[in-house]
């Protein structure tokens, strides 16, 4: 019989913002591969909603209300998912939105309201897991994966993202201190970056939706733009034991746009 080398079995997963959008596409991928996934998210009846889905896999499925840009409510998120899953793996920092704003015009509310929850609620997110995994090493259980969704806008400037890109920029930047500094205690840090996906949030204004989704199929050689499925295998690679010797790394998931610039 044929060995899957990314079999999940065993493992849980903390996948934040994951009722919807690409968060949601994590988790799929890691419940289809076998891990157990605990989904944050703000909204109750998505979260069910997501979970249902998720539950079809056979696989533990535990949802959390968590807004990931207050530290209290990350703190006690994450003490409940071991305390009722047992442990945690794996930990994707997922949770975000997007706001255009020419930079000239950018207001501070604007501005905060970005760095609150994709910049400081990742780095609470991933605080409250190496504290777990680094007490695991330190009990004798090795081994954990940080997760960072960052974007394509960490390699090239994309206007009126200013705000999106310092925050995804700052977490690129820290992903590689992570590597460096929890790697002594078998726990690894790497970035999915992914290229124009579309979701809810990215079409949310059909219209600049339809035209921001024709420019990249007319750029990518690939001829399309993402959808979220198509990030699923880079999550299950990092998730996975097969990615035991990959840390702060970029994987940047974009049907070869970028490349073509």
């Amino acid at each position: 019989m044929a060995e899957n080398l990314f079999d999940l079995t065993g493992k849980v997963a903390v996948v934040t913002g994951a009722n919807s959008g690409l968060g949601f596409g994590f988790a799929r991928g890691l419940a289809r591969a076998g891990s157990d996934v605990v989904i944050w998210g703000r909204r109750a009846d998505k979260n069910e909603a997501a979970a249902e889905k998720l539950r079809a896999f056979g696989t533990r499925i535990l949802t959390d209300e968590v807004d990931v840009s207050n530290e209290e409510q990350v703190v006690a998120g994450m003490a409940r998912a071991v305390a009722e899953m047992g442990r945690v793996d794996t930990v994707v920092a997922n949770a975000g939105f997007a706001t255009q704003k020419p930079f000239h015009e950018m207001d501070s509310k604007t501005w905060h309201a970005m760095i609150d929850v994709a910049f400081h609620g990742a780095f609470y997110t991933l605080r409250e897991a190496a504290k777990h995994m680094v007490a695991r090493f330190d009990a004798g259980d090795p081994g954990g994966s940080l997760i960072i969704c960052g974007s394509g806008s960490i390699y090239q400037g994309v206007p009126t993202l200013a705000h999106y890109a310092a925050a995804k920029g700052g977490m690129w930047s820290m992903s590689k201190t992570l590597a460096a500094e929890l790697g002594p205690k078998a726990i690894r840090c790497n970035v999915i970056a992914p290229g124009f996906i579309i979701t809810e949030m990215t079409m949310a204004d059909p219209e600049i939706g339809a035209a921001i989704t024709k420019m990249v199929e007319a750029k990518t050689p690939l001829g399309r733009a993402g959808n979220p499925d198509d990030l699923e295998g880079a999550v299950v690679y990092l998730a996975s034991d097969m990615s035991r010797y990959h840390t702060g790394d970029a994987l940047m998931i974009d049907g070869g746009k970028l490349n073509m610039n």
